[in-house]
Formats: structure tokens, sequence, C-alpha cells
């Protein structure tokens, strides 16, 4: 019982650091969702979409403009 108690309080999401490190080089959608899997928040504005991970020291945010990753935004 303890131990659950002790890994309710942890957070098991990747760093900033890993989310970067892991998308180093992809070019589209699919290979972004390929390294890093589904964003945990999609915004949609035009042709231009922003993918936001939620890290555990912040979140990172790739945006896309026909289907090119074009930027990579941390947050906090």
């Amino acid at each position: 019982m303890v131990a659950i108690a002790l890994l309710q309080g942890c957070d098991f999401r990747r760093s900033k650091a890993e989310i970067i490190r892991k998308a180093e080089g992809v070019r589209n959608r699919a290979e972004l969702e390929k390294a890093l899997g589904t964003p945990d928040n999609i915004e949609k504005v035009g042709p231009v979409e922003r993918w936001t991970y939620k890290a555990s020291d912040g979140s990172v945010t790739y945006m896309i403009v026909a289907d090119r990753v074009v930027l990579d935004v941390t947050g906090k």
C-alpha cells in the first residue's frame, strides 16, 4: 500500500529535453507522431497545427504547416 501511495505522487512524463531529443530530425507529421506518440493537445488554425506534449518540467509544442514540422517551442 505504501508503494502505491508513493507512486501516485510521481510524474512519469518525459522531460522537455527528452521530448526534443526524441524528435530531432523529424520532418513531417507522421515522423513526429512515430517519435513521440499522440500529442496531449492539438490546436488547428487554418493550415497550421500546434501539437503540444506535456513534460515533467513544462511542455513542448511543435508547429506543423502543410504536413511539415517547422518549429518547436518549450513552455514554463
